[in-house]
């Protein structure tokens, strides 16, 4: 036992990208053949419940060891690994930080009640759910974990990829057309961030993000402002991955045609393009990057603000649960990310509260809209009367949860979140607007909510036989209820996880001890930085020419 946890020490960032890997790849070479069913039956042969016990064994260990990652990170502690012992800047790292390790934490939270619903039937309604479904969570833990620009965009591709198959799962025809605009989006958004990136090595070289962070200060003139450029480009893929305005378009829908637990899952695929705004803008391009400082925020902070207000205004006027809880998720980011933008360590500690509470709600609140789907017929989750659902107490109390959570109600921690959000504002010129739109989005949320329970719960009719019991199924039930219990606790554990958050803003802010960990071995000489080339030859030995200047040498 102590060798194997040793062992994990040692390898803990990349085994948190292995694990989910190898399991995709375990499931694969076990097929699926005897698993797929039209009706998506809970039950199967002997094949498909090794495959549900070999999936939910590795999201549960998956899960346990994000624990450990917090439990490391939470001491301050900066652990770099360096894959093929070549060290940053001119290897691959991977570095496990407070910001990285609550967001595998989050990942593997949302993951694994995901996961144990989809084994309630959907999860035999296409071929390898399974396999793709850790092959996503690869793509996720390595986004988080990954210490360079380059290697961000190959663990974008990965989940990108597995949410693409995940968005087709169980065929439809709305869900093959809203998965044809997922895709093409996301290839354009590929496609400009490998520009952003080549824009980017072509002024600093170096991709990797510590170093990056030392480089950016020091630019001037023409590599400045194409480094400005860049970080603009950046933010534009970065925006349409999180759903900022005006990119934000292609999500309600998308979301809304996926299945129950692919929504679910997807809720973190905003938190994606959220982390990499925090990484890119916020560390690289932060206050302290010199001439290049805040380059975004005087796009990212209106767009935030506006893309809180258009959000919650979408899901007033959502004619389906489903879309309304799509255009909710909008109005969260929205949120996040003015908490980002103002570019305090005190609002973005905040900001990354907030965003556990979002991400665990919204997942909550699109498995809840299958189940109450599946009591009202053929009525579904449209906001119009239907016959009364089968089970109107257990789904009257999870409306009532999630629609007072959502919208910030004391004592959750949607409350809590804004209110630390609205504190941190406090001597900032913006105090006006943000707690204008905070606080009128949370009123516009509540209000939306409540006239979608009193459709759903009072207006009925009477029953003209298509109601099924399908959402009135324990297994099923028991994930909204997970994710209501991670609610609470977040609620109950507030004040640690603050302090979490306050120090990991204050961790992101130090980016000089950032870069002398990732940057040079422990206990070894120290790592030199790359630099731009400026088009002058390198003598060997870095030998200065007869005559040169020290300080001209490259």
């Amino acid at each position: 036992m102590q060798a194997l946890l040793a062992f994990w020490g040692t390898h803990a960032p990349v085994l948190s990208v292995l694990l989910p890997s190898l399991t995709a790849v375990t499931l694969l070479l076990l097929g699926d053949h005897d698993g797929l069913s039209a009706q998506g039956g809970p039950h199967g042969g002997a094949r498909v419940r090794w495959r549900r016990a070999l999936s939910l064994a590795s999201a549960a260990l998956g899960l346990a060891m994000a624990v450990g990652l917090v439990a490391r990170a939470a001491s301050g502690e900066l652990m770099v690994y360096e894959l093929g012992e070549w060290p940053a800047p001119f290897g691959i790292v991977l570095v496990l930080d407070r910001l990285s390790a609550q967001m595998v934490l989050l990942t593997q939270a949302v993951a694994v009640p995901v996961l144990w619903y989809a084994c309630g039937g959907w999860d035999v309604r296409g071929r390898h759910f399974h396999a793709v479904f850790h092959f996503q969570l690869m793509g996720l833990n390595g986004a988080f974990l990954t210490g360079d620009l380059f290697n961000l965009f190959v663990f974008f591709e990965v989940l990108l990829i597995a949410s693409y198959v995940l968005m087709l799962h169980g065929l439809g025809r709305e869900r093959l057309r809203m998965g044809v605009h997922y895709v093409v989006l996301n290839l354009t958004a590929s496609a400009l961030f490998l520009i952003g990136v080549a824009m980017f090595y072509s002024v600093t070289g170096t991709l990797n993000m510590a170093d990056a962070a030392l480089q950016v200060a020091r630019l001037e003139g023409d590599a400045l402002w194409l480094a400005q450029s860049a970080a603009l480009i950046l933010l534009v893929v970065f925006g349409l991955k999180a759903a900022l305005v005006p990119l934000y378009f292609w999500l309600p829908g998308t979301y809304a045609a996926a299945s129950a637990p692919v929504a679910a899952l997807f809720a973190l695929m905003t938190k994606v393009g959220v982390y990499s705004i925090v990484r890119v803008h916020w560390v690289i391009f932060g206050v302290d990057a010199g001439a290049a400082s805040l380059t975004a925020q005087s796009w990212l902070l209106p767009a935030a603000l506006l893309t809180s207000v258009l959000g919650v205004l979408g899901a007033l006027a959502a004619h389906t649960l489903a879309r309304m809880v799509a255009y909710l998720t909008v109005s969260s980011v929205g949120t996040i990310l003015t908490g980002v933008a103002l570019f305090t360590p005190a609002t973005l500690s905040a900001a990354l509260y907030y965003t556990l509470h979002s991400t665990v709600v919204i997942a909550g609140l699109f498995l809840f809209t299958e189940l109450v789907a599946a009591q009202r017929g053929t009525m579904r989750d449209r906001l119009q009367p239907a016959p009364a659902v089968r089970e109107p107490v257990l789904l009257g109390v999870m409306m009532l949860f999630g629609a007072a959570s959502a919208a910030g109600l004391p004592p959750l921690p949607g409350f809590l979140g804004k209110l630390m959000l609205l504190q941190s504002t406090a001597d900032l010129p913006v105090q006006p607007w943000v707690w204008a739109v905070v606080l009128g989005v949370g009123l516009m949320t509540l209000l939306g909510l409540a006239r979608a329970g009193v459709v759903m719960f009072w207006h009925v009719q009477p029953d003209d036989g298509s109601v099924t019991a399908a959402g009135s199924s324990a297994r099923l039930l028991a994930a909204p209820w997970i994710f209501m219990g991670l609610t609470l606790a977040m609620a109950l554990a507030a004040s640690p996880i603050k302090a979490y958050t306050d120090a990991l803003a204050q961790q992101l802010s130090d980016k000089d001890r950032y870069a002398a960990t990732v940057l040079q071995r422990q206990g070894g000489p120290e790592v030199p930085t790359t630099r731009p080339y400026d088009g002058r030859r390198v003598l060997p030995n870095d030998a200065a020419p007869t005559g040169a200047a020290q300080e001209d040498r490259p």
